[in-house]
């Protein structure tokens, strides 16, 4: 981004986001992007497992449990792991547009601490779309999904390729997602040859 801020407020002239016809219907568990993932990857013993379900339109709701793993302060989850889920969550939102992306630019707003044992309740929308660039939010809550917002964030995603991680991941990683037939559905929902 050339050392310049990226704004999170979309331009004049951005887009309404458009689900796109093939995404998961509302109510339908995303699953994992990938099985390695520290945010959504099933196979990383202290990753957030957060699950995230289509919503209506251009949104979704996700939820993961703080363990032990997570904390910061005794007893409390790290600021990090909160940021990571709001970041998950968000780019989570790009199933529903079909489009792979990256995050670009996040601004988390901490409220309130996160015990360990607490289930985040997250929801989230895409706000705009402009050329590559996503624009969309999220809050956080505790106690259920009407509880009290713990977290919240804005964010910018850039729509890429798959030769974005082809370019930039460690081959050995490249190679094992590529030969995965879980991967290659994933490439296949998006459109990619893998």
């Amino acid at each position: 981004m050339s050392g310049r801020t990226a704004s999170l407020s979309p331009p004049a002239g951005a887009m309404p986001p458009v689900r796109h016809p093939e995404a998961p219907a509302p109510g339908e568990l995303l699953g994992s992007h990938y099985d390695q993932c520290f945010g959504c990857g099933g196979a990383q013993p202290h990753g957030l497992h957060l699950e995230a379900r289509a919503g209506e339109g251009v949104s979704l709701t996700a939820e993961f449990r703080v363990k032990a793993a997570h904390q910061g302060a005794p007893g409390l989850a790290h600021g990090g792991v909160l940021a990571t889920a709001l970041d998950e969550t968000l780019g989570s939102l790009n199933w529903l547009l079909r489009v792979i992306a990256v995050t670009g630019r996040l601004e988390t707003d901490f409220v309130r601490p996160v015990p360990v044992d607490t289930v985040l309740h997250l929801d989230a929308h895409v706000v705009a779309v402009h050329g590559r660039k996503i624009y969309s939010s999220a809050t956080g809550r505790i106690g259920g999904p009407d509880g009290p917002v713990a977290v919240r964030a804005t964010a910018l995603f850039i729509e890429v390729k798959v030769d974005h991680f082809i370019s930039h991941g460690r081959d050995a990683e490249i190679k094992a997602a590529l030969a995965d037939p879980d991967q290659q559905r994933v490439a296949r929902a998006f459109e990619v040859n893998p």
